[in-house]
């Protein structure tokens, strides 16, 4: 199973790979900065290999250009994309944005 991690700081892109490797995960990782980029590949769009199933998508929800939230509205209405699985990782201590997630 290929993993589409979306998270536009590296640091914190280090840390999951990290905790992969810890936990021996070996899975394939993905990487993509914000949603417009997660969606070029899940979409095999703008010179961006898609992304072949089965996958696993790990969403940050603060980004630039398209955060998690508005990513989650765009494949949750793409007949091809609605039924992905989708984990929601976030800094934020509002309980407002893990009830909307």
């Amino acid at each position: 199973m290929n993993i589409l991690l979306i998270e536009d700081d590296e640091i914190d892109v280090k840390a999951v790979k990290r905790a992969f490797r810890d936990l021996k995960i070996a899975n394939p990782i993905v990487e993509a900065i914000d949603g417009v980029e997660a969606l070029e590949i899940l979409r095999g769009e703008n010179g961006k290999e898609k992304l072949s199933q089965p996958y696993l998508i790990m969403l940050d929800l603060n980004m630039p250009r398209m955060g998690g939230f508005e990513f989650l509205k765009e494949i949750r209405k793409d007949p091809e994309l609605q039924r992905a699985i989708v984990f929601v990782m976030t800094t934020s201590a509002a309980e407002e944005d893990r009830v909307k997630a």
